[in-house]
């Protein structure tokens, strides 16, 4: 079937097939007063008012607005239970997320109102969310795990993003992250959570097909350098690809760790120093950086400038959460990063 959108006012996109660095980030085609033919769900032409327009079987008047590619939301927390709004007085009396997870607050909150919700729950709050996303014009996604941190929950999650993929509209890709923090059961006992991510769970998501990636979070508080180099190495050996949560509060070595074992993307990269975004252009890894956790625990920015300069290609994603940043609208990240990432 032939579609037709008329009446563009301005049609804008990116140019290249593959993530760009320096300059060529700002390289847009525009065309204005323009069409966009479409053919079995491909875009098969367009043209501007010199070029005739087609015919087609359905036409969809853009009544003269910008029309651009779907967005792409490239590191989310998709799937969880509860939210913590208690959290957001304590952040306004500046204490920092550190100390808030110290105290069982954070991600470990989070875990526990994951772990008491039912599958049906979960999914029914992440397509709802997933639907907002859509009318902002989120056509693709990037969606973790990491609010169960055992066993059940975790294939759990998994299983409920599996789902929302084969039903939805929205292209969502899973990725496992068992190594978001250190459950409460194993506090006094890292090496056997780790083992337990990698042996037990992590055989189990290459089996049943319910990731493409792996990821850790690489911070104080949460997993080392060397910790992180065993869980990577692990995902790796396993056939999935490799994402981390770096630099986010300290800038430990994790961002060279996770380029130099060939990490598509290092996230967050707040504390981000010379050295690391050496490691990031050297190894072609991807600097997702997440303006909007920036923003909600009132942080420093990434020096997302100083990364453009470098060439390393950079994203933005929403890290939509039900805490550190408990906004799902990319296009607000996108406003918040270009106003405030020097």
């Amino acid at each position: 079937m032939k579609i037709l959108v008329s009446n563009i006012g301005m049609l804008a996109t990116p140019l290249g097939r593959t993530a760009q660095g320096g300059t060529q980030q700002g390289q847009i085609q525009i065309l204005e007063k323009a069409w966009l033919l479409m053919e079995d769900d491909r875009i098969v032409s367009v043209g501007d008012c010199t070029v005739p327009t087609p015919s087609a079987e359905l036409t969809i008047n853009a009544k003269n607005k910008l029309v651009t590619p779907g967005l792409v939301d490239a590191h989310t927390h998709l799937v969880f239970g509860g939210w913590r709004e208690k959290e957001l007085l304590p952040k306004l009396n500046k204490v920092s997320y550190l100390e808030i997870l110290a105290q069982g607050g954070g991600i470990l909150s989070t875990v526990k109102a994951t772990r008491l919700a039912e599958k049906e729950q979960l999914k029914a709050k992440a397509k709802k969310i997933l639907n907002r996303m859509l009318k902002q014009g989120v056509t693709t996604l990037e969606a973790k795990s990491g609010y169960g941190l055992d066993v059940t929950t975790e294939l759990k999650l998994l299983e409920i993003i599996k789902e929302l993929q084969e039903e939805e509209v929205v292209t969502i890709v899973p990725t496992f992250l068992g190594a978001h923090a250190l459950p409460p059961e194993y506090q006094n006992n890292r090496e056997a959570y780790i083992k337990l991510v990698t042996e037990n769970v992590l055989p189990q998501v290459v089996q049943k097909k319910l990731a493409a990636y792996l990821d850790a979070f690489c911070e104080q508080g949460a997993f080392t350098v060397a910790e992180c180099q065993q869980i990577l190495r692990a995902g790796k050996e396993a056939g999935l690809g490799l994402k981390c949560h770096c630099d986010e509060i300290v800038a430990l070595g994790g961002t060279e760790l996770a380029a130099k074992m060939g990490a598509v993307s290092c996230e967050h990269l707040i504390k981000t120093d010379a050295r690391g975004i050496a490691a990031l252009r050297s190894n072609g890894t991807i600097a997702c950086l997440l303006p909007g956790t920036s923003f909600y625990l009132d942080a420093t920015y990434a020096p997302a400038r100083e990364m453009i300069r470098q060439e390393v290609p950079v994203a933005f994603g929403s890290d939509f959460n039900p805490g550190s940043c408990p906004c799902s609208s990319l296009q607000l990240a996108m406003h918040i990063g270009c106003y405030n990432m020097a």
